[in-house]
This record gives structure tokens, C-alpha cells and sequence, in this order.
């Protein structure tokens, strides 16, 4: 296999490769019935664990909050809904927003110059915001599919400088204008003084504790604080002042070394960064991708960057306050006490989930522009006895600086013994109580090798199955009902698994059954009602252990109940990610990311067409509420 076909984490496998564990002792017997793994058996208490789905019991009576059926899983190249609902597409890759731009050409895939101007590849994380009448939405623009944007290329690798450049404009954020048209259809507005892309070359302002650190001052920035791009931006957040938060997550797979035999650091090696690239080439036109003339410059990546959508000439912000590993989403929410929480994952394996709290308090009239500059950073401890603490990354705790903790957060949460978690992906908070959710995706190290800093991953609470393929979403909340408290009970809200092929853990959770089944929960947000929408970045191959599953998906929960129902399924080959609403909560956006990943989509628009990711606009055929 081509080192461009594999995926972010079998790559930096390849290239840093983990020991395997020698001392297996730990692990939990899992030839359990599924009655027994759920019922309360305390061989290693891995039936208390699932309260949230034993004590969910649905109640008949209760009325149905979801307001339509469950559809099956299947393996169409479309997005399929059920009854009673539509789909059309909003944006989609290489779609201008400014007029002097060509619009998408199957035959070139377009510029750099054009690429810049035009909404760009495998959007993720997303959010609507409104003011005076006008709605912007800003989506994340991960990566690019490098064998379909170079498609047109002998053997998909870049011809020149000009294609690597379309590749890296590919990246970073789109921002636009949407607006209804008469007929009541989403679309960009094209020209807008709302539109913007901010890319990989845009500035940067780096701000918080590390900023002006010597491990951040390259050649180009001697003053550490003007750090070029964002790349490789997954999850996102908003806050209540209007402020868009997107985050940095595989921002190692870009940087490589000319000097081959060049020693990468230890701390370095921590997040991945090796001197060979994921095949986009960017130190090629670039060189401060290449870490053996800037080693300092993969310390200026990793933040969550928060935007101002409603003034394109703003300087976007890496907030260094809320630490530096791969970021999925910032899910913000005020607590008690006034004080801004952001609940924070580090998708790897192996690796933890973090909070921020505020030094400062939230005010509905004030200025909260730089609330996110100063805080605490904590890190989860989970306990056996489904308690858990955040624990304090401080000098005290860690031994190292506050700004080394921000620039080396990986090695902090280390050095305090936090909890090790099967891949952290988006934390979602509940609007109508206090309590919050965390994706954990899957991992198929947990039980036999340690993470990237060899922290032990044996099978523990929150992460009870060994060579974990399926994935499971933890509920934890706050003591008090407050989300900046130091302690909170935990349970484990569904294990997804494949009932139809297992009878053990691997089943799944008794929320989890033929009809419902999915693999690798990722995405996740709540409604204004408090429903918990599920989106799936799994294993499609629907045979052996995945079995019945399908496309990628997403879900809808229901939290009280415990009751999860299929809402849509995805084209082929694509990851359903990136949820946000309309103004009116009539229509809901949702991102369809890598289609035809291998080569076998056309979606959208059918035929022999490039297969194109994008956002889409979901409705009720009758007008009515959605979320």
C-alpha cells in the first residue's frame, strides 16, 4: 500500500512506531454473556460502569421525541433520510465564493488561485451565526483526498508547485454568507463582505501563556506571537460572545525533512512529527515545513484558533491557554460562577480529555475578547468506582512552566497519571441539564501497547474492552451542577457493538441492537430540545465484524430513555461530521466528508463526476422544526 493511501494514525504507526506491552495481566476476561456484562457483574465492575444504559429503561408511555422512524442501514452512494425529510447540497468543495472565481472543473480540479477563493476540501466541524438579520457560517476544511484533488495527475501525486499549492488552499476555513432564496433554498452569497478563507499562509496571532516562548520563535517570528495558517482542522466550538473556535488536530502529517537522517526531538516525536510527510509536499514549496531548518515551528501548531466571523479583516487567534495536542472539538459552556468551560479531546489513542476554565467571567454585555486568554487547564482522572476528578496542570503538579504546559500538554497530563482514553473525539453538553458526552471512537491498541509516551493503556473504566474496534460515547457530570467543580460521577451512555455478530462486550450496550448498530461514534451535538445527534467515522466495509452496519451515519439519542434511533446514512466511503442548525431551527446542516475515500463515489451529483464533500441542508417536508 502507498504511504499516501494510509490513513493519519496507521501513518504515524509507520513512522513511530509503539512497543508492544509485555505484561498483559491486566486485562479484563471479556468472554462475558451479554447479559452478565451488562447486569451488573463486578468481575472488574464492568457492569456498574454501563449505568446510563442498564438504568435507561424506555418507558411505554413516554411520548416519542424523536418525531421519525428509524431507517436501515445501506450501501448506497447518496444520503439516505427517512420519510418525511429532503437533502440538498449548500457548498461543496472548489464552489467559489467570490465571483471572479471559475466555479469547480471536473478535468482540472482547479488552481491555487482558484482553490483560495472557493470553499475548500473535507469540511468537518461547523457553525451558523446571525446578526442583524445576516447568517455566516464558517466550516472546517480538514485535509484533501490528495489521489482525488490531484486525480487528474498520473498516479494522483502533485505535477508541480502550483498543485501542491491547491492542495494546502485546500485547507484551513471557509467563511460565507448563506441566505434563503424564494423558494426557501440555503445558498451562498457570493461577494459577500462576510466572505473570507483563511488558509495555511493566513496570519496568526499566537496569544495566551506560550506566546513569545522560545520554543515558539522561529527565524521568520523571532517574537514567538505570528505564527502563518491553520491546517488540518477538525472539531469546532462557538462561544456565547459569537466567536467562532476551530481546532488543529494532525498537524504533524505536513512537516517532514529534507535531511532524512535529521533527529527529530522526543517532544516532537510526542505528537507525531517525523521527517517524513503524509505526501502533500508542503515543505517542497514551503520550507518552514521542514522541521531540520524550523524545528520550533510544529510547537506553533496544535491550538485551538478562534475567529471573529463577522469581521473578515480580523487577525484569528490561537488560544496557546487551552493547550496544544490534536484537538477535535472545544465545546464551550459558563458555568456557575460565571466562568467560561471548555471541554477538550486529543484524538489519539491512548491519549486524554482535557478542561479549561477561565480566569475571567462571562459578561452578556461586556467585552469577553480575550476571556479565553487566561485560565486553568485541567485533565481527567476516572476511577474504577464511576467517580472521576479534573486534575490541575499547574508548575506544582507538573514541574514545568505554564508556558511549557501549554506548548507540551501531552507530556503534562503524562506527568499527573490522567486517565489514558480510546481516542477522545467531540465532547457535547447537554442545553436542558448539566451534564456532558464525550466520543470515544475506538482503539485498537487498548490492552497492548502503551500510548506515544508509554502511559499504560490497559483496560480500565471508562475504556473497558481490549482492541477496542467499535467505540463507546461516556457520560460524566459535574458535582453540584457545576461544570467548574473538581469532581463528577461518570457512566458509560452506550457501547456501540455488533450484536449480530457477538454475544460478549463486543455486542455492544442494551441501547445497541440489530437495528440500530454503528461502529466508531465521532461527531456529536445537541439539539435545542436536548436530543444527542450521533455521527459515525467508522469501518464501512459491511462484512465480518461490521457486518449489517453500512455507510457511515448519523444517529439520534435520546439521554433520558437511553433509546438511540438511525436518523440518516451517508454515501459511500464518506464520514458523516460537522452538525449546525439554521436560525429558525428548520434547517440542519450537516458535513459529508471524504466521499469515495477509495475511489468507489460520485456523490453528489452521480454520473463519472469527482466525488465532492460539502455541506448539506436537511428538512422536514412539511416545513416543521428540526432540532
Amino acid at each position: 500500500m502507498d504511504r499516501e493511501d494510509l490513513s493519519f494514525d496507521a501513518h504515524d504507526e509507520l513512522i513511530n512506531p509503539r512497543a508492544e506491552e509485555t505484561d498483559f495481566d491486566q486485562i479484563v476476561d471479556t468472554a462475558l454473556s451479554r447479559r452478565g456484562f451488562l447486569g451488573g457483574v463486578l468481575t472488574f465492575g464492568l457492569g456498574s460502569f454501563l449505568v446510563g444504559t442498564t438504568a435507561l429503561t424506555r418507558d411505554a408511555q413516554a411520548a416519542d421525541r424523536f418525531g421519525f422512524a428509524q431507517i436501515p442501514t445501506n450501501t448506497s452512494d447518496t444520503i439516505t433520510l427517512p420519510k418525511g425529510f429532503e437533502w440538498e447540497p449548500v457548498v461543496q468543495w472548489g464552489d467559489p465564493l467570490f465571483s471572479d472565481t471559475p466555479e469547480f472543473d471536473d478535468a482540472t480540479r482547479g488552481t491555487a488561485a482558484s482553490q483560495a477563493r472557493a470553499f475548500g476540501d473535507n469540511n468537518d466541524g461547523m457553525s451558523t451565526f446571525t446578526k442583524n438579520g445576516r447568517t455566516v457560517m464558517a466550516v472546517n476544511n480538514e485535509y484533501t483526498n490528495r489521489k482525488t484533488i490531484w486525480g487528474n495527475r498520473p498516479e494522483g501525486k502533485p505535477a508541480d508547485a502550483d498543485d501542491i499549492e491547491k492542495g494546502m488552499m485546500a485547507h484551513g476555513i471557509s467563511v460565507f454568507e448563506v441566505a434563503q432564496d424564494t423558494a426557501g433554498h440555503w445558498q451562498v452569497v457570493k461577494d459577500s463582505d462576510l466572505n473570507r478563507r483563511i488558509t495555511p499562509r493566513s496570519e496568526i496571532a499566537l496569544t495566551g501563556p506560550a506566546a513569545g516562548h522560545d520554543l515558539l520563535k522561529t527565524d521568520a517570528d523571532p517574537s514567538g506571537t505570528k505564527a502563518l495558517g491553520t491546517w488540518n482542522n477538525c472539531g469546532n466550538g462557538e462561544t456565547p460572545w459569537g466567536t467562532y473556535l476551530t481546532c488543529e488536530e494532525n498537524f504533524n502529517g505536513y512537516f517532514s525533512a529534507a535531511d532524512e537522517d535529521h533527529a527529530v526531538s522526543a517532544e516532537l516525536k510526542r505528537y507525531g512529527i517525523s521527517s517524513k510527510d503524509w505526501g502533500y509536499g508542503w515543505a517542497k514549496v514551503d520550507e518552514r515545513f521542514d522541521v531540520s531548518k524550523n524545528p520550533n515551528e510544529p510547537n506553533r501548531a496544535g491550538y485551538v484558533v478562534e475567529i471573529d466571523p463577522f469581521d473578515p479583516t480580523s487577525t484569528p487567534k490561537k488560544r496557546t491557554a487551552l493547550g496544544r495536542f490534536k484537538h477535535e472539538n472545544a465545546e464551550v459552556v459558563i458555568a456557575a460562577n460565571g466562568k467560561a468551560v471548555v471541554y477538550l479531546g486529543d484524538d489519539e489513542r491512548g491519549e486524554f480529555l482535557y478542561r479549561f476554565v477561565s480566569e475571567g467571567t462571562y459578561s452578556a454585555t461586556g467585552d469577553n475578547s480575550d476571556l479565553l486568554e487566561t485560565g486553568a487547564l485541567y485533565v481527567a482522572k476516572f476511577h474504577d468506582d464511576l467517580r472521576g476528578e479534573w486534575l490541575a496542570l499547574t508548575p506544582d503538579t507538573t514541574g514545568m512552566t505554564e508556558a511549557e504546559i501549554r506548548i507540551h500538554t501531552r507530556q503534562a497530563a503524562s506527568s499527573v497519571g490522567a486517565t489514558t482514553m480510546d481516542r477522545p473525539e467531540w465532547v457535547a453538553v447537554n442545553p436542558t441539564k448539566v451534564e456532558s458526552y464525550v466520543a470515544l471512537t475506538n482503539n485498537k491498541n487498548r490492552g497492548k501497547k502503551p500510548n506515544k509516551g508509554g502511559d499504560d493503556t490497559s483496560v480500565n473504566g471508562p475504556n473497558p474492552r481490549d482492541d477496542n474496534r467499535y467505540g463507546q460515547i461516556l457520560r460524566w457530570v459535574p458535582d453540584n451542577a457545576d461544570h467548574a467543580a473538581d469532581g463528577f460521577a461518570w457512566d458509560l451512555y452506550a457501547l456501540a457493538g455488533n450484536p449480530d455478530v457477538h454475544d460478549d462486550a463486543y455486542a455492544g450496550s442494551e441501547n445497541i441492537n440489530s437495528g440500530n448498530m454503528f461502529n466508531s461514534p465521532d461527531g456529536m451535538a445537541f439539539d435545542s430540545t436536548g436530543l444527542l445527534w450521533i455521527q459515525t467515522d467508522g469501518k464501512y466495509s459491511n462484512e465480518g465484524n461490521f457486518a449489517g452496519m453500512g455507510n457511515n451515519q448519523m444517529l439520534c439519542g435520546d439521554t433520558t430513555t437511553g433509546e438511540i434511533r438511525r436518523f440518516l446514512v451517508g454515501p459511500k466511503e464518506c464520514e458523516v461530521t460537522g452538525l449546525c442548525w439554521s436560525p429558525d431551527r428548520r434547517t440542519m446542516f450537516v458535513g459529508i466528508q471524504h466521499p469515495g475515500e477509495k475511489g468507489n463515489s460520485h456523490f453528489p451529483r452521480g454520473g463519472s463526476s469527482v466525488p465532492r464533500s460539502g455541506v448539506f441542508a436537511v428538512r422536514r417536508t412539511d416545513g416543521g422544526l428540526i432540532g
